[in-house]
C-alpha cells in the first residue's frame, strides 16, 4: 500500500465511529448501553465511549434510541433479535396509549388519564411512562397550540388534567427520604410546573427529600433558601425558550454563592443549538438515569 492511499485508509480509520449496543448482566438481568467508537489522536486507536444507559434489556424499544442513531441497521438488528413479539407488543402499548393520554388531557377526563397510567405501567413503570408518554404528549399539545391546531382554552385544560394526574401519582409514590437533599425550581417568569412536579415525583419515589419550589420565585428568594435548606442537587426545569436567558442568570447567581452541582433541562433545551450555562445541561437523558446523575455528582 503506497502513502497515499496509507493516509487515506487511516484517515477514514479516524473518521469513523461505530454504534453498537452493549449488554452487561447484573443480578440476573441484562442492562444495555448504546455504545460508540471513537478514534484517540493521541493514543492513535479507538476507545469504546457511553452514549446512553438504555435500561433493563426486555424493556428496551427503538424509540429509547436517541434519533441520530434509531435507524442505524446494527441497531435495527439488535432489538429485532431480542424478544421481537414482546418490543412489537410494547411499541404498539405506547403508540395507543400517547394518543389516549392526548385525548383524555384535551377533554379534560382525569379520571380517563389515569385509568391510562394504570394500565400502561402494567406493562412499564412510571418513569417510562413520564419519559415516553406524558413528556411527548405534552410536548404535542404544545406545538399544537403554536400552530392554532388547538385553543389556549384548550391547552390550559390539558395542563391542568396533567398536573392533576401527577399530583394523583405522587401521592401514591411518596417514598422514605433517605438519599441526598434535591432542589427543583424553575427561572423566574417561567409559569410552567410539569417538568418540576414530574420530577418531584419520580425522585421522591427513590427516596430523595425533594424540594419543589416550581413557584417562579425570585433569584434572591431561590439563594436564601439554599442557604436554609441546604440541598446536594439543584434541577433547574425550563419549558419556555424566552426563559432560558432567566434560567442563565439564576444558574450564575447560584454558582457565585454555592458550589454545588446543578442540572438544567425542560423543552426549552431540546433544539439542536444547546444554550451554554454553569451547569450541567440535560437532553434525552431518562428519569431512570437521574439517581446514578445524583450519586455522581
Amino acid at each position: 500500500m503506497d502513502n497515499l492511499a496509507l493516509n487515506i485508509y487511516h484517515s477514514r480509520i479516524k473518521n469513523f465511529k461505530m454504534v453498537y449496543i452493549r449488554a452487561k448482566k447484573i443480578k440476573g438481568d441484562q442492562y444495555l448501553y448504546l455504545v460508540k467508537s471513537v478514534w484517540d489522536k493521541q493514543k492513535n486507536t479507538s476507545r469504546q465511549e457511553i452514549v446512553k444507559y438504555l435500561g433493563k434489556a426486555a424493556d428496551v424499544l427503538k424509540d429509547d434510541i436517541p434519533p441520530d442513531y434509531r435507524n442505524d441497521p446494527k441497531i435495527i438488528s439488535f432489538l429485532a433479535s431480542h424478544n421481537p413479539e414482546n418490543m412489537a407488543k410494547k411499541e404498539e402499548a405506547r403508540k395507543k396509549t400517547k394518543e389516549q393520554l392526548y385525548k383524555k388531557f384535551t377533554q379534560g377526563d382525569i379520571k380517563s388519564s389515569l385509568k391510562t397510567y394504570e394500565d400502561y405501567v402494567k406493562l412499564f413503570n412510571s418513569a417510562d411512562f413520564f419519559d415516553k408518554i406524558l413528556r411527548p404528549v405534552m410536548y404535542l399539545i404544545g406545538e399544537n397550540w403554536a400552530n392554532n391546531k388547538i385553543s389556549i382554552a384548550t391547552e390550559h385544560v390539558a395542563s391542568n388534567v396533567a398536573q392533576g394526574l401527577v399530583k394523583i401519582i405522587m401521592d401514591r409514590n411518596q417514598g422514605e427520604s433517605n438519599k441526598k437533599k434535591i432542589l427543583v425550581c424553575v427561572p423566574q417568569g417561567e409559569e410552567h410546573r410539569l417538568g418540576c412536579d414530574v420530577l418531584e415525583t419520580y425522585l421522591s419515589s427513590k427516596g430523595f427529600k425533594v424540594y419543589n419550589l416550581a413557584n417562579s420565585a425570585p433569584n434572591e428568594s431561590i439563594i436564601s433558601f439554599i442557604e436554609t435548606a441546604k440541598p446536594d442537587v439543584v434541577f433547574v426545569s425550563i419549558t419556555l425558550e424566552d426563559n432560558i436567558k432567566p434560567g442563565q442568570r439564576l444558574v450564575r447567581k447560584i454558582t457565585e454563592a454555592y458550589q454545588i452541582p446543578i442540572f438544567v433541562g425542560g423543552f426549552a433545551l431540546q433544539s439542536e443549538k444547546t444554550p451554554k450555562f454553569e451547569a450541567t445541561v440535560l437532553k434525552d437523558t431518562s428519569l431512570e438515569h437521574l439517581p446514578r446523575l445524583i450519586r455522581a455528582a
